[in-house]
């Protein structure tokens, strides 16, 4: 997905025209052909440790490093080639309503500002890595600076990447002018800076909410905006080394289980080349496609039974989306009322199991997992009635009389076809359950299941497509995890803080009881969903918060999954919500598109939230006596 920038013109003088196009040519392969590689040797890697363990019982103890090593290359790398094709999510909502003039200017710094960042944050990732050449990764015993020189590499080649497309820009007065206003904004902040460390955690709500806010409403890539608001905190309010951020954000970029992200994403392209997809569709069609959105509410459907099989919900969204969006599209479906639904449901399963979150919870409270894992499904289809509610109302003057209803042997005969497109979720959801494959692995199985259907029963598979599906998996990986990665610094930085000890205090003062209690924790709750990802805010608020809802009489699984529900809307809600940009790259559309249609979805979900909030029966209304 591109972002809305200023036509990008050649330099005026035909040589240096010539030496730009010279470097694309050169650097377009030498990232984009490595990071094919490696998405192939992440699924060779991870597939030859299930059959190795499964088939042989024999578990390749160094095959999850490996793929972990690989896997910060493959993110660094796919950011590259997101910021070549300027496909980093940026809100233009504001800037896209303004003038030609002033537009083309916030333009020019949604580059020049990216720009700024790995400038001054690349001697610190060098550092990092270098750090890291004292450290001996324990199966492959090498040392770990193989994968943390991913961070300094990538950061070099994105700034190359930045400046090519400045000197690309024709208008060198916009140039000049976005340094201008970059260096003057880091001139203030530098000279503000003993000011700063007296105002403790004000500089909170300067750094990340008045700096990210300007940043995001300008039109500058959520990832950077991000970074820059972390990386001036650190550096200017506190007394913190900037290279615990680089670490911070290497975390948050390798964590083992967002392997599935790449994974998924690639089976969502190969679902759709192989005809596994058409195939689908159409039997879902032939059975609802003669009802008012009868595509969205499969869409619902679909990703309540995928959830919880990756452990990722960009996994779960990436590998949902490619199947479904391009018929609903064909059938009149709006592109922001799509990538709305999608994000909607995203907040919908975060309490189907086996969630993460859910473990997380169970690991740092006490709380029983089999108990989170029982009282999560319920939740989840409540918050499904009210988004198919919502779907109903939405589509209910639709005109389907041009919609012939399916006869019983049409559907028959698309349901012969579609049977073993419709066995992969219960293939992948089985490998999970017995214990076959991990929570990462299972896309493999779901990769190397689709191309030989795609072969022996649907007899397509275009080679000559491989390569840009490679490529668009790397480039959407890059971008998902940028963000995250940057989310997660952001997250660090406000742990330590204190930020986190003061709010339980505050929430335990409030007056009114449990009631009260719950009522502030859903708003805390989806306000850090905005801002933290589910397990970093559960780790953080978790031990303090539920001890005092225990003391308030309230079921510990019944709160949990009142707090995992608040994050899940905040985590998908826009403007800072991480999650509803993940769905706009996936779905390839514009942040702007879904921002007003996916206000009736988080209603619908707040609805949903306060019932299950309101009635604890349906969290614990299962769970053995």
């Amino acid at each position: 997905m591109e972002e809305r920038t200023l036509p990008i013109m050649p330099a005026d003088h035909p040589s240096g025209r010539r030496l730009l196009d010279m470097c694309q040519t050169v650097l377009t392969p030498l990232v984009e052909v490595p990071a094919a590689v490696l998405v192939l040797a992440e699924v060779a890697v991870l597939f030859a440790g299930v059959v190795s363990r499964a088939v042989f019982h024999s578990p390749l103890v160094w095959s999850d490093e490996l793929a972990s090593i690989l896997f910060i290359w493959l993110a660094m790398l796919g950011s590259v080639i997101a910021l070549q094709r300027g496909a980093h999510m940026r809100m233009t909502a504001l800037v896209g309503r303004m003038k030609p003039g002033p537009r083309a200017f916030l333009d020019v710094v949604a580059i020049a500002a990216p720009l700024a960042f790995l400038a001054v944050f690349t001697s610190s990732a060098y550092e990092f890595a270098s750090e890291q050449a004292f450290i001996t990764t324990p199966a492959l015993e090498i040392s770990d600076a193989w994968r943390a020189a991913a961070m300094p590499v990538g950061c070099a080649l994105m700034g190359i990447v930045a400046m090519l497309r400045l000197a690309r820009v024709g208008n060198w007065k916009l140039v000049a002018g976005a340094a201008f206003l970059i260096v003057l904004i880091a001139g203030a902040v530098v000279l503000a800076q003993p000011a700063l460390h007296g105002l403790g955690n004000a500089n909170l709500l300067i750094f990340f909410v008045g700096f990210v806010a300007l940043m995001v409403l300008s039109g500058v890539p959520i990832a950077f905006s991000f970074a820059l608001a972390t990386f001036g905190y650190l550096s200017q309010a506190t007394s913190m080394p900037v290279v615990i951020m680089v670490g911070r954000m290497d975390e948050g970029m390798s964590h083992i289980i967002l392997l599935a992200v790449p994974l998924f994403i690639l089976l969502g392209l190969l679902m759709e080349m192989t005809g596994m997809a058409r195939a689908m569709v159409a039997f879902l069609g032939s059975l609802l496609g003669h009802v008012r959105g009868g595509l969205q509410f499969v869409l619902i459907g679909a990703m309540y039974l995928v959830s919880g099989i990756s452990g990722s919900k960009a996994a779960d969204m990436a590998a949902v989306a490619p199947v479904l969006f391009p018929e609903m599209k064909k059938r009149g479906a709006k592109q922001g009322d799509l990538v709305a639904l999608l994000a909607a449901t995203g907040a919908q399963t975060e309490t189907i199991p086996p969630s993460l979150v859910l473990i997380t919870i169970g690991s740092v409270t006490g709380v029983s997992i089999s108990a989170l894992f029982t009282g999560g499904l319920l939740p989840g289809v409540i918050l499904g009635i009210t988004l198919c509610a919502l779907v109903w109302w939405r589509y209910r003057k639709d005109d389907t009389s041009k919609v012939e209803r399916a006869s019983r042997g049409q559907i028959l005969r698309t349901l012969a076809v579609a049977v073993p497109a419709l066995a992969l979720p219960f293939v992948i959801r089985v490998a999970v359950v017995e214990g076959i494959a991990t929570a990462t692995e299972v896309s493999t199985i779901g990769i190397v299941y689709s191309v030989v259907i795609g072969i022996l029963f649907y007899r397509r598979f275009d080679l000559k497509r491989l390569y840009p599906m490679l490529i668009e998996t790397a480039s959407l990986t890059g971008a998902i995890l940028l963000i995250i990665g940057a989310a997660t610094g952001m997250a660090w930085s406000l742990t330590q803080s204190g930020f986190s000890t003061m709010l339980a205090r505050a929430m335990h003062n409030v007056p009114g009881g449990a009631p009260a209690f719950m009522a502030i924790s859903i708003i805390a709750f989806i306000l850090l969903g905005s801002v933290l990802e589910g397990i970093p805010a559960i780790v953080l608020f978790g031990p303090l918060l539920f001890p005092i809802a225990q003391g308030l009489g309230i079921n510990e699984v019944h709160y949990a999954m009142v707090v995992v529900l608040a994050m899940g809307v905040g985590l998908f809600a826009p403007p800072f919500g991480v999650g509803y940009y993940s769905a706009c790259v996936i779905s390839k559309v514009h942040p702007d598109e879904g921002m007003r249609p996916i206000v009736g979805y988080m209603l619908a979900l707040v609805i949903g939230l306060i019932v299950v909030a309101v009635v604890p029966w349906l969290s614990t209304g299962f769970l053995p006596t």
